[in-house]
């Protein structure tokens, strides 16, 4: 709608999908696709990843990320940056590791059809949460909204 402020993080909050720039070992970036969601009121930003990725590996030696996501016509972008913390895979399905993964799947997707399966698929694929603390945030729109 014209004539109304673009809000970089009401765009972060609807995306469910961005990439995320991690800081290789030569100083490079790194760029990975991710499924992202935003916690504004709490200030983070939650991933689910596997363990052993190179993401994962740059937040273990970095713990810097920025993620970027944009509108679905491309004319929008959002930018957000902040420190990591990494929640490492557990063999445990009911260990507070497992249980993280699945708060953040309840508030990205809603509920699951067979937690239970869910958990064991965390275990299996070692998956790690990747949790963003956003320092800052920006953007752009090219159609005002």
């Amino acid at each position: 709608m014209a004539g109304s402020l673009f809000n970089p993080h009401a765009l972060l909050e609807r995306s469910r999908l961005g990439v995320l720039a991690t800081i290789r070992s030569d100083g490079r970036p790194q760029l990975s696709p991710v499924l992202p969601f935003y916690d504004e009121p709490a200030g983070v930003i939650l991933i689910s990843t596997r363990h052993g990725l190179a993401k994962t590996a740059n937040l273990r030696r970095e713990p810097w990320a920025a993620l970027e996501v944009t509108s679905p016509d491309g004319r929008s972008w959002a930018t957000a940056e902040g420190t990591v913390t990494l929640t490492d895979p557990s063999g445990d399905p009911l260990g507070p590791e497992v249980e993280a993964l699945v708060d953040y799947y309840r508030r990205a997707a809603g509920e699951h059809p067979d937690w239970d399966d869910y958990r064991a698929a965390m275990i299996a694929d070692r998956r790690v949460l990747i949790t963003l603390a956003v320092d800052r945030v920006y953007g752009q729109s090219l159609t005002g909204t």
